[in-house]
Order: structure tokens, then C-alpha cells, then sequence
């Protein structure tokens, strides 16, 4: 009886351990600009919210992203700017997570971009 205990305890360890490290531990960080072409939140039992910006003119060059629930600024400022050329401040997992997003990228701060030349 120990010994299952034990191993049910070392289970949960590895598993709280895995969750832990896909959620806090960051893979890339970086700042993408484009125009935003699609912002929403989508998604049946776990609603998230999901973005993408055009950095060009062929479809390779969009970038799709997501925003946590708790990002209250990024969000009211992603609805604001919807059409517009954004800079996007973003960090990546190296796993998502459903409940948080579609995408590896999470949007943490947007800017109005006001460079000329694009």
C-alpha cells in the first residue's frame, strides 16, 4: 500500500512538474509588426482569444497569436486597433495549452506602430 501511495505521489509530481514548465518556462521572446486582420475569441467549452497580423502580402506571412483572459489592456487594445499596423511584444511556449490559447504565442503588450516606412 506504501509503495502505490508513493508512486501515485511521484505520478502527480512529474505531472504538476510538466505543467509547470509548459506554462512558465518561455521559449522565445520578440516583437512582430503588421496590420491586424483578425482578432476574436472563439472556442467551444474553453473560450480563448485568437489573433493574426499580416506582415505581408502572401499568406505565409501572417502571424497568429493568442492573449490570456487576465491580458484585460492587450485585449481592449487589440478591439481598438483592429485593421490597423500594430507592434506586438510576445513571448513563446514550447507547448500549448488548450485552455489558454490556439497558438505557441502569447501577446503581452501592443502598440500602435507609427514608422513611415513599412
Amino acid at each position: 500500500m506504501k509503495f502505490l501511495i508513493k508512486t501515485l505521489i511521484v505520478i502527480l509530481l512529474i505531472i504538476a512538474g510538466y505543467f509547470a514548465f509548459v506554462y512558465f518556462v518561455t521559449y522565445s521572446e520578440g516583437v512582430r509588426a503588421g496590420e491586424l486582420v483578425k482578432f476574436s475569441k472563439k472556442g467551444v467549452l474553453f473560450k480563448t482569444w485568437e489573433g493574426e497580423i499580416s506582415q505581408g502580402v502572401s499568406e505565409a506571412q501572417i502571424f497568429k497569436f493568442s492573449v490570456e483572459d487576465g491580458e484585460t489592456q492587450v485585449i481592449e487594445d487589440l478591439n481598438k486597433y483592429q485593421g490597423r499596423l500594430v507592434k506586438l511584444s510576445y513571448f513563446e511556449r514550447y507547448k500549448t495549452l488548450f485552455w489558454l490559447g490556439d497558438t505557441h504565442y502569447f501577446v503581452t503588450k501592443v502598440e500602435l506602430n507609427t514608422t513611415e516606412n513599412q
